[in-house]
């Protein structure tokens, strides 16, 4: 059955549907090897530096080359004959050399000559850069340590995940950048104790600007060296598999920064070498470069890195970041995605489209468990849909729409102009054949210029009220509010949810790393992890319901199933719905507390398991804690008092 089978709004693309299908099947024939499609991907292997039995050899592909020279710390960085590549082929570029030339921790680039210019380079493959701290300028690093040795499997395969969305450079308290070991040894143990199952990580391929959250990446084989060392971040992979959290990449395939000298732009002098020529090769909002994903070289240097990343540091999936602009030729700015025709025209780059399903195919046949997620603000139909049903073959897409509208929301409207059929239509309108992650907000809603939600909530009282002997309705409506918001998108998700590192308890201000406009400061490029400890504060508070929040989750499962609605009340601002065996009941209304609030309800005896107003959440304990409620003549009479979530399960 296709996607079209089911979706009447998608009969009329039926044969877009099916050319985009055959199209995608007879790219992935000309890269697959006898069927499989990880057998035909292997560039890691064969190009960079590696070990031989009597030494070295690198390989590089720069076919607008004229001569290529390894420089390094073995030759004082000069160009000799004894250090030029010997072109084999194709485009291809080897050198071998012995054991007293290269050794674990040398620093080495490429001098390229080519027609009328040269230049150093790092190489496209290589698997660790490292930079001057004086000079701030990259170079390659051979990089050959005794091989680390895994100790624990990767956890099941995530149907449901609840993501913990991380930066490991901010993950400290100290105004620096935290390293691998400094977030195994403080934040991972953190992660665990709140309940999240999965842990997604940003800025991992190397990037030469810190402030751009690594979305400028310059060297996609290197793990960024300035959070530590391939084996530290092995490390943390392998305690948090111990941990039964898996680990997922935030992998930048949708650009590279134009930067000359770290990245692959002009690498031979050829515009064109891995990119599109003309406009269609440089982004205008994002001023980097944008791969041709016609070109098989291209397609096979990014699957091959797929590839790395899940065989060398056992990764258990991947994020693809900004899906949106590989998707369309005009990145999709400025543009509303209304209707199905915006999926299938000329404006959608097709070569994309392919490469994002072999992408996903490719993961499965590496590890059937591992996941894919799309961040995708456009809604392509099909993206998240089985390859086999016509699909491009994520397995989730984020539910961008969610954040959006909960800042839209808190912006724009008083707390008794918030409708809850509104709530309830866009936190659960999603596609029936396609899976999704939801969250109330993720990093993008922190970042300067902007504000977190609780922020946003207190704004200027954050400073002034936020010890536990102050009395403020401004905080008390905000602590409030923090909670229903996050319980509701949580219990209303598709198929999962994801938060901000740091959001669970109210981190509060804005993201901003170090920049010459901040006097390159660090104080908030980092995490008050202190906050929620301190016993005379409130975040603890929130800490405590998020931890209490996801437990429950998991604990019942309710994610199985999906929600469904039993009372929208406009009038009162009261939602209530059920999924599986658990009923959620929220009163938005800023000041109306409601006594005997019938909710139709067949059966049962249902208990209280979660009340957002408990004195432990920084609630006002209006309620009798794990009371219990009998249904009468098929009706659940409840008190739900004012700005408070209620969860019962039924006994």
């Amino acid at each position: 059955m296709m996607i079209y089978d089911n979706d009447s709004w998608l009969m009329p693309y039926k044969d877009a549907v099916d050319a985009r299908h055959e199209n995608i099947l007879k790219v992935r024939e000309e890269l697959a090897v006898d069927g499989s499609l990880s057998a035909g991907i292997n560039n890691h292997l064969y190009y960079g530096m590696h070990r031989t039995q009597t030494g070295w050899v690198f390989r590089e592909w720069a076919p607008n080359a004229t001569r290529v020279y390894l420089i390094g710390e073995f030759n004082n960085w000069k160009r000799a004959d004894a250090y030029a590549l010997r072109p084999v082929g194709g485009g291809n570029w080897e050198i071998e050399l012995g054991n007293m030339f290269l050794s674990h921790g040398t620093l080495y680039k490429l001098f390229i000559e080519w027609p009328g210019g040269a230049g150093e380079r790092i190489p496209a493959y290589a698997t660790r850069a490292v930079q001057d701290p004086v000079t701030k300028a990259f170079c390659a690093q051979v990089w050959d340590p005794v091989p680390y040795v895994w100790k624990n499997q990767a956890p099941s395969r995530r149907n449901h995940p609840l993501i913990y969305e991380c930066h490991i450079g901010m993950s400290s308290e100290e105004e620096k950048v935290a390293s691998f070991e400094e977030f195994r040894q403080n934040v991972l143990p953190k992660v665990a104790d709140l309940g999240y199952d999965t842990l997604q990580i940003m800025a991992l391929q190397e990037h030469p600007y810190y402030g751009s959250f690594g979305y400028q990446v310059s060297n996609f084989y290197a793990l960024s060296s300035r959070f530590g060392t391939p084996e530290e971040f092995k490390r943390l992979v392998d305690d948090a598999h111990g941990r039964g959290i898996a680990v997922i990449m935030d992998i930048v395939h949708s650009h590279m920064v134009k930067n000359e000298a770290e990245s692959l732009s002009n690498f031979d002098g050829r515009e064109d070498l891995y990119f599109y020529t003309g406009w269609q090769g440089h982004h205008p909002a994002w001023d980097s470069r944008c791969f041709d994903y016609g070109k098989n070289e291209t397609k096979c240097f990014l699957l091959s890195n797929v590839k790395f990343w899940m065989e060398e540091y056992h990764l258990d999936g991947f994020r693809f970041d900004g899906v949106t602009s590989m998707l369309y030729w005009d990145h999709g700015l400025g543009k509303d995605f209304v209707g199905y025709d915006n999926y299938f025209n000329e404006g959608v780059d097709e070569n994309a489209v392919a490469y994002l399903a072999l992408a996903n195919m490719l993961v499965r046949e590496i590890n059937p468990n591992a996941i894919t997620i799309a961040e995708d603000v456009s809604g392509m139909a099909g993206l998240a849909a089985p390859f086999e049903q016509g699909g491009v073959g994520f397995d989730f897409r984020m539910s961008m729409g969610v954040a959006d509208n909960w800042i839209k929301w808190i912006k724009t409207l008083t707390d008794d102009q918030w409708s809850v059929g509104e709530i309830w239509w866009q936190l659960t309108n999603k596609r029936e054949d396609e899976k999704t992650i939801s969250y109330a907000e993720c990093h993008d809603q922190a970042m300067v210029g902007d504000k977190t939600i609780i922020f946003r909530l207190i704004d200027a009282e954050m400073y002034t009220s936020m010890n536990k002997g102050s009395q403020s309705a401004v905080v008390d409506r905000g602590i409030a509010l923090h909670k229903m918001i996050r319980l509701v998108t949580l219990a209303t998700c598709g198929d999962g949810y994801l938060t901000f590192m740091g959001n669970e308890y109210g981190q509060p201000e804005w993201i901003d790393f170090p920049r010459e406009g901040n006097n390159w400061s660090y104080a908030h490029a980092r995490r008050q992890w202190s906050l929620a400890e301190s016993p005379f504060l409130r975040y603890g508070s929130l800490r405590n319901f998020d931890k209490d929040m996801i437990g429950l989750v998991r604990s019942e499962g309710i994610l199985d199933v999906k929600p469904e609605l039993i009372v929208q009340d406009e009038e009162k601002k009261i939602l209530v719905f059920r999924r599986l065996d658990c009923i959620f009941a929220f009163n938005f209304n800023p000041d109306q507390s409601v006594v005997d609030y019938g909710i139709p309800v067949s059966e049962g005896v249902w208990e209280i398991v979660l009340d957002s107003d408990e004195e432990e959440y920084d609630g006002f304990s209006r309620i009798k804690k794990r009371e219990t409620h009998f249904v009468v003549d098929q009706q659940l009479y409840l008190y739900l008092p004012a700005r408070t979530a209620l969860v019962l399960k039924k006994k």
